[in-house]
């Protein structure tokens, strides 16, 4: 009998302890709105009520910022390789959002609700590997599809064998071979699903291929979800804040940054004061200069309007719009190419017959 009462105990035990630890994860992966990245980015940066997108935020991280390649290395995880950023602020925009450069911002961010292990494009060529930030209102699809070539300027590439660096930023490759390299390469189209968030991610790089590469096993880090907002790798763990996002559908308490600029009064990247940034006072940026390649803005501009504090920050229809123009073209491409293939196979095919009747001739 006290057997039996002894094993109700320990089941008993083990059932509220399920429940406990069930209540403070949900607790911690509570679904938060967009004002923990309108306040906790602030600090590193300006936020922006840009005419076509909304809410975008510009960092304070000196004229030669790139993201996914200024301050931070890439670990393999059970998502994928997944970007571990050095400053204070990089659980959020290299995990959440997209990026696009500017010739008057610079870099700059736009939120989204979904969290990734890092939101680019990979690509494999002959001896290297080479990635590059999703552009707003591109999904995972578009990216992979031959009508998707971002800029040249936009990518980095590593040799394959230094792709684990800790002190990758070294090792990145001059620009000036950037064009040889995306012509000879293909893009990596490896995917994660993602069951429990209900997510797919870009995986990139092969495991296996790494390994045969550097000659050794690649083990994964482990994430592990952190109560605030941060980030921390320690022995073979990376925690980091990465909550369920979510819009708040109420107009009077839709979220807003505290402190919004007009576009016209944004401070320009080479003159921002990388030096008053919270926390990352003696952080260099290694990164090497990036050739400015970007079409010059039109000078007939509509009039910007003034900041709207109550402005929806997700992408508006515009972007929907644009993604829609990009599909469209991409399927475009992809009939052109058919139809050129589809030629090409019967001029060959008729070359062949013409030659086989020559040589039957000569034989007559």
């Amino acid at each position: 009998m006290k057997s039996k009462i002894k094993i109700l105990a320990i089941l008993l035990g083990i059932i509220i302890s399920s429940v406990m630890f069930s209540k403070q994860a949900s607790a911690q992966q509570a679904n938060v709105s967009f004002q923990v990245f309108y306040d906790e980015l602030s600090p590193y940066g300006q936020w922006i009520d840009d005419p076509d997108y909304g809410y975008i935020w510009i960092p304070d991280a000196g004229q030669n910022f790139v993201p996914y390649s200024s301050n931070g290395y890439w670990v393999l995880s059970d998502y994928g390789w997944t970007w571990v950023s050095d400053y204070d602020w990089g659980w959020a925009p290299f995990h959440y959002g997209r990026w696009d450069y500017d010739n008057d911002y610079g870099w700059f961010w736009l939120p989204d609700n979904q969290w990734g292990p890092a939101w680019v494009t990979w690509r494999r060529a002959n001896g290297y590997y080479g990635w590059s930030p999703m552009r707003p209102g591109i999904s995972i699809t578009l990216s992979f599809g031959r009508g998707y070539d971002r800029d040249r300027d936009y990518w980095m590439f590593v040799r394959d064998r230094d792709l684990q660096r800790r002190d990758i930023s070294r090792y990145y490759i001059d620009r000036n071979n950037h064009d040889r390299i995306i012509r000879n390469s293909t893009v990596i189209n490896k995917t994660y699903v993602d069951s429990r968030r209900h997510a797919t991610y870009v995986s990139g790089p092969d495991r296996s291929d790494v390994q045969r590469i550097i000659g050794r096993s690649v083990r994964p880090v482990s994430i592990r979800d952190n109560s605030r907002p941060g980030q921390s790798m320690n022995n073979g763990q990376l925690q980091i804040y990465r909550p369920q996002m979510r819009n708040s559908s109420d107009r009077d308490k839709r979220p807003a940054p505290k402190q919004v600029k007009r576009p016209e009064n944004v401070r320009q990247p080479s003159v921002r004061n990388e030096s008053t940034r919270p926390g990352n006072e003696n952080r260099q940026t290694t990164q090497p200069q990036r050739q400015n390649v970007q079409p010059e803005r039109q000078a007939t501009q509509p009039q910007r309007q003034n900041v709207q504090p109550q402005r929806q920050a997700i992408p508006p229809q515009q972007i929907q719009k644009q993604h829609q123009r990009e599909k469209e073209v991409i399927e475009q491409n992809v009939k052109t190419e058919r139809k050129a293939e589809t030629t090409q196979t019967q001029r060959t095919k008729s070359e062949r017959v013409k030659k086989s009747e020559e040589k039957e001739e000569r034989k007559n």
